[in-house]
């Protein structure tokens, strides 16, 4: 878990111990046996596509069964790019929602504007956060406190198309980063004779936002990097420059394609078989498998260690009263729980935060007939969580602005440079 997660557990530890008290979910219940009056909560999410959107809601339902006075209302509020000038807006204006479905980078912003509740007491008290994967600590931990905690869970692989490589002759899946380049080499063909190629080995996602990053981040945790230090920006660094040099040599090979600007989630090309390789995670099972294409997944090939990156959203509880927060509790402890977990990722492709969920006999019957999904649950081992300290964002549109340069030209360790400096000057301003 390392030095940051010992140190948070001390805290909290600390915390609990000079503050007993009753737990916050039976504080919600004898509130709720004291006042007959039902406590209506909001709950703000994003999530996509809409068939995901339904499997919540009638996890939701059944909360609401289940908890007579307690009822969640689910809004979705658009995506993340669209959903946080709503959020901040609504703090702002003290209307915001009760829980909050959101990215865990955003919980440092969150914290300066005092929007979210700790829970370290509901994290120390609680039975089902003992189900909870360790991989996804560090996402929730922030300054010592824990602030969110994971609805769900996934990392990036490398999707691939089996019959692209068998009809170029290739018998052994990349490991490392000179195989996945001479695999993209082998995999590129002009297929009609024109003299223009028309299949690409690999797509590389083109644009400067949190996909692009998210997509790179494996890449510098292979290398050894960080995009951060001491919860500074750490950009340019030869991690850094070897990470964005793969992606570059690529393009300079011939044997990748750029995206549509902000477009790189999108399988539009790799359905299509204009690429034989594109980084994505689970969550694209259900559209891949109602295509019928063939398709199977690899882990990112390595150069120094093994890496890939912790995706997900998180659920925060907003700041209101004891009684409105302690019934919110209740919702997180059904979110984390075994039931809730299985019927998500049965219905989703998510993989489940909770570790009885996936030992349950209806999860392994479900990844049997879904063996892709192997691949991503063996990685979490190594998934790395994204920073969630104040100032993230800028961190990270700074690296997407790299990024982007990069595959648009500028040699890496200038575009890193130059980002480095940028987002140093926001950094020595704040």
């Amino acid at each position: 878990m390392g030095r940051r997660w010992g140190i948070g557990i001390c805290a909290i530890v600390t915390f609990f111990v000079c503050y007993a008290c009753t737990p916050l979910w039976k504080q919600a219940n004898q509130a709720s046996q004291s006042n007959a009056d039902v406590i209506e909560l909001t709950l703000w999410q994003g999530i996509n596509p809409p068939p995901n959107r339904e499997v919540f809601d009638r996890l939701v339902d059944q909360f609401n069964e289940a908890h007579p006075n307690i009822h969640i209302k689910s809004i979705y509020a658009g995506q993340s790019e669209q959903q946080m000038p709503k959020v901040l807006t609504a703090v702002v204006g003290d209307v915001a929602p009760d829980i909050l479905w959101f990215s865990p980078t955003a919980t440092g912003q969150f914290i300066n504007l005092n929007a979210i509740a700790p829970l370290d007491r509901w994290f120390t008290e609680s039975l089902t956060v003992r189900e909870l994967d360790p991989a996804l600590y560090d996402a929730m931990l922030e300054s010592q406190h824990i602030w969110s905690v994971p609805m769900s869970t996934n990392n990036i692989g490398i999707f691939y198309r089996p019959s692209l490589f068998e009809a170029a002759g290739i018998e052994t899946l990349p490991r490392t980063w000179n195989d996945l380049r001479e695999t993209a080499k082998q995999l590129t063909e002009d297929t009609n004779d024109d003299g223009q190629t028309d299949r690409y080995g690999m797509l590389l996602p083109l644009g400067k936002s949190e996909w692009t990053v998210f997509t790179w981040l494996p890449f510098l945790y292979s290398a050894g990097g960080d995009p951060s230090r001491n919860q500074r920006p750490d950009l340019s660094t030869k991690e850094a420059r070897n990470a964005l040099n793969l992606w570059t040599q690529l393009l300079q090979d011939g044997s990748a394609m750029l995206s549509q600007p902000e477009r790189g989630f999108e399988l539009d090309d790799f359905l299509a078989g204009r690429v034989a390789m594109q980084l994505t995670g689970p969550w694209t099972l259900e559209q891949l498998e109602a295509t019928g294409v063939d398709y199977d997944v690899m882990p990112i090939p390595r150069d120094l260690e093994a890496a890939t990156i912790v995706g997900g959203e998180h659920l925060f509880v907003m700041k209101s009263n004891p009684e409105r927060e302690a019934a919110a509790a209740q919702f997180l402890e059904f979110a984390l729980s075994e039931e809730f977990q299985t019927e998500w990722a049965l219905g989703t492709g998510y993989l489940p935060v909770n570790v009885k969920s996936r030992q349950s006999s209806a999860y392994q019957t479900y990844v049997e007939s879904r063996p892709v999904l192997n691949v991503f649950l063996a990685q979490m081992k190594f998934a790395h969580a994204r920073p969630t300290f104040a100032g993230y964002s800028r961190l990270s549109d700074a690296l997407g602005r790299a990024i982007e340069q990069s595959l648009l030209g500028t040699p890496p360790h200038e575009a890193l440079r130059s980002a480095q400096e940028r987002v140093e000057r926001f950094w020595d301003a704040s």
